[in-house]
């Protein structure tokens, strides 16, 4: 039986695309659960083509099971690019093993996406309840985008905490950002620390898991953040991939925080010159001052590094 969604006058309207145009069964089942209509459904290589037909604003969920690195990228980049225009509502389910290219296709836009890795069923809901609460019309304005999905997931918490009931799952559902955070100016005396010294900072955090169990102790940013700034004095690139594996935590839930670290100016994207379906991801030098001071007030209070 279909849940009502009460964020929305009629029922929630998506348009599909997969391989071949037959499956993501997974989307279907989550959408009639939702009470929504499927009004169209392609496969990947001609929905850019077929969508640019459409005069309404549906939400558009893509599901890129067992598409190859090339199709997934430029079918994601196309319609991306034909939904920042029209303002539409943009879902894209994936693999661990296609995160390189869907993030490098989205480019700069990857806030105004909702990104699922692997999704469960109340994952699918949660995602598509919000797509269709944030209703159609209206070029989307990527810097806030992020920020309005995370509210509107307080409105659909009640479907997904339900359906998560139903499938045995959970939902990871952002919360409202803080407000941007203002850094203080690093301390006369720089403080040397070295890629080992962090390195051995995260593998004691991997081993509370190990003791504690996971999910009890889940610092993902931080983790991200360790992880750049070792990178960067090893002088080595950091991929959206391997950052994931950094956070220790569900894709999903990294690449959200990939996105918020970026929007508060931590992160920056830089385009594989080999490679358009892949980007490196690496601190900007307002967080490298950022946690330079942080390491020099720890020196001052004589606190260790954790």
């Amino acid at each position: 039986m279909a849940l009502p969604f009460h964020g929305a006058a009629t029922a929630p309207a998506f348009a599909l695309a997969s391989l071949d145009g037959t499956g993501a069964l997974d989307a279907r089942e989550a959408i009639a659960l939702l009470g929504g209509t499927i009004v169209a459904h392609h496969p990947l290589a001609v929905a850019p083509g077929a969508l640019a037909l459409r005069e309404d604003a549906p939400a558009v969920v893509l599901d890129l099971t067992d598409a190859d690195d090339a199709l997934a990228h430029d079918a994601v980049a196309a319609v991306d690019s034909l939904a920042a225009a029209r303002g539409w509502r943009v879902i894209v389910a994936f693999s661990i093993a296609q995160i390189d290219p869907v993030v490098a296709a989205l480019g700069e836009e990857a806030g105004a996406v909702q990104l699922l890795c692997e999704p469960d069923r109340a994952e699918w809901i949660g995602a598509l309840a919000v797509a269709a609460a944030r209703g159609g019309g209206g070029v989307r304005s990527p810097e806030r985008d992020s920020e309005r999905l995370a509210r509107l997931s307080a409105e659909v918490a009640r479907i997904a905490a339900l359906l998560a009931r139903l499938s045995d799952g959970g939902v990871a559902l952002d919360r409202a950002e803080e407000p941007r955070l203002a850094f203080h100016a690093a301390p006369a005396a720089a403080v040397a620390v070295t890629a080992a010294q962090l390195r051995a900072v995260l593998r004691a955090r991997r081993l509370r898991d190990r003791f504690l169990g996971k999910g009890l102790c889940e610092d993902p940013a931080w983790d991200m953040l360790l992880d750049l700034y070792a990178a960067r004095l090893e002088g080595r690139r950091v991929s959206v991939s391997s950052l994931c594996i950094a956070a220790a935590v569900a894709p999903t839930t990294a690449l959200r925080w990939i996105t918020r670290l970026t929007e508060r100016r931590l992160l920056a994207r830089t385009p594989d010159p080999g490679d358009r379906r892949r980007v490196f991801i690496g601190l900007t030098d307002e967080a490298v001052r950022a946690l330079e001071a942080y390491l020099g007030a720890l020196a001052e209070a004589g606190l260790p590094l954790a």
